[in-house]
């Protein structure tokens, strides 16, 4: 069977697909509607914070950086998105700390929560569960649970969507709501038109993997699709299984094209994807077709993504719903099962040989005494 219709055979999906990430894609719409409506139950009393900091890291991290492109032209306070051991040295009683891990285990945003109480901070924690959670509830700190057994990227809607109903709720942002309703609207519409029951010709996202396959994707964004290419990149690595980078205008122009310039053969082991939108800033506009021009002979592939919707969110989850479906399907392509990430898994059991895990947990516990 030629493996391009691999992907119109939906036997051949469910075999490979043995955990079955593509539903995630399906039915990402109604992930996001149940998360709006859980985050909506949460009582927020805080005072407007000086400074917000996103503190998370992968899939727990991504719904952060997100936040941080949708707020930029209209939030009045810096927004961070911290992926380390420790918060910047600015955090204090006055900054809002959203703690985000999906599994409410990961040793590096243990070590953020424990510095942000240690610090004062006003906080806020998002999991399924885990350490996180028993600690919030033992510190009292406001917690949002979220449904658990779902690969933490997959878990975007859940880590994402309840920042957005923060923001609005501690009247950092307005017409949330409208917002969101578009984007869920906007979504049904991708998930509809790139289902697996959608022939390749007819399936933008299927055509996408097939173009692309069995080269380096990279993808370049801008604006608000700095981090939707970046959640393009993390896909590839954790669904398809493949490296990837992502740029972004006009930042790109200054470095990453000269590196085609010379690569001769090696540049067509790359392909690109293009994030683009209908009302791009001419200045964006034309620094893409320039680049495209100089590529064009060099590169194996480009393709260009272009969003739907008119809200700023509409038109970041479409495009990253794309990328989502885009990596699942060449994953597919290749016969590899989507959800499994060994590397990572492997990772987490040899650091556990550090001790840090075991350090932070100490001080959790005998901060949490001296608080009852």
């Amino acid at each position: 069977m030629p493996k391009t219709t691999i992907l119109d055979d939906l036997n051949a999906i469910r075999k490979i697909d043995r955990s079955n990430m593509l539903s995630f894609c399906v039915e990402a719409a109604k992930h996001y509607e149940n998360a709006f409506k859980m985050a909506k139950t949460v009582t927020v009393s805080y005072p407007k914070p000086k400074a917000i900091i996103v503190a998370g890291m992968g899939g727990s991290a991504i719904g952060g950086e997100l936040l941080k492109d949708w707020a930029r032209g209209t939030l009045k306070i810096p927004l961070e998105v911290c992926r380390d051991y420790s918060l910047p040295a600015y955090a204090d009683e006055k900054t809002l700390a959203l703690i985000v891990s999906y599994s409410g285990e990961t040793e590096e945003t243990l070590s953020i929560f424990l510095e942000a109480l240690k610090r004062k901070c006003v906080i806020m924690c998002i999991s399924s569960g885990g350490t996180l959670t028993e600690f919030a509830e033992k510190m009292k700190v406001p917690h949002l649970s979220v449904p658990s057994g779902i690969p933490p990227r997959a878990a975007l809607p859940y880590l994402f969507i309840p920042t957005l109903v923060f923001m609005d709720k501690l009247g950092l942002a307005s017409k949330v709501e409208a917002e969101i309703s578009e984007a869920i609207n906007v979504m049904r519409q991708v998930c509809e038109e790139n289902a697996p029951q959608k022939p390749l010709r007819e399936n933008f996202s299927k055509m996408l993997a097939s173009n692309i396959s069995g080269t380096v994707p990279v993808v370049y964004g801008f604006g608000l699709y700095r981090s939707v290419a970046q959640r393009f990149k993390q896909q590839f690595n954790e669904n398809s299984k493949v490296p990837s980078k992502w740029e972004v205008f006009p930042e790109l122009n200054h470095n990453e094209v000269v590196g085609w310039e010379r690569a001769e053969s090696l540049s067509k082991c790359f392909s690109a994807i293009i994030l683009r939108e209908k009302n791009e800033p001419e200045e964006i506009q034309s620094r893409i077709e320039a680049t495209k021009e100089l590529m064009l002979d060099k590169i194996a592939e480009i393709h260009e993504v272009w969003s739907r919707g008119e809200g700023r969110l509409a038109k970041m989850l479409s495009t990253t719903l794309i990328g989502d479906f885009t990596s699942v399907y060449l994953a597919l392509l290749r016969g590899i099962d989507p959800t499994p990430v060994e590397t990572i898994n492997m990772l987490k059991r040899r650091i556990v040989k550090t001790g840090m895990r075991e350090r932070i947990l100490r001080e959790l516990q005998a901060l949490s005494k001296t608080n009852v």
